[in-house]
């Protein structure tokens, strides 16, 4: 199955209701951007695409785009299983949907030169998002 890219749309939105701000898509293996340009990067939910290895190298790019002191919050589904998808928002897609150990995840920023700041964990909004357990991990560049 071929599916339908949601990016262009979510970036429109996202210009829509915020013009101030330079949205775009990309890869996060290879980020458009040069070293030490960002003062900070918001990943909500978007490390879910990767396993643990792939999740380091996602990881030393966020750094390598961070300045020292540079923020990161990171989100994602906790747990070790991958549900994957046919549907997602009324589109036919085929997606699989990586959870992640809070620990591992630890691991991982601590060895692309992050130092957590703190993390939570949350249930889920019941009715309202999946039946999944999420972590927000807050991280600075070190």
């Amino acid at each position: 199955m071929v599916g339908i890219d949601l990016s262009p749309g979510m970036i429109r939105v996202a210009a829509e209701r915020n013009p101030g701000i330079d949205f775009r898509v990309g890869d996060m293996n290879r980020l458009d951007l040069p070293d030490a340009s960002l003062s900070g990067v918001v990943a909500f939910y978007s490390i879910v695409h990767f396993d643990s290895f792939e999740l380091d190298r996602v990881l030393q790019e966020i750094r390598r785009v961070l300045v020292l002191g540079g923020l990161a919050l990171v989100s994602f589904h906790v747990g070790d299983q991958v549900v994957h998808v046919d549907d997602l928002f009324g589109a036919p897609v085929s997606l699989d949907f990586r959870f992640q150990l809070p620990t591992k995840v630890i691991e991982a920023l601590r060895s692309a030169h992050f130092t957590v700041i703190e993390h939570v964990e949350r249930e889920p909004y019941e009715g309202a998002e999946y039946p999944s357990r999420r972590c927000y991990i807050f991280a600075r560049a070190a």
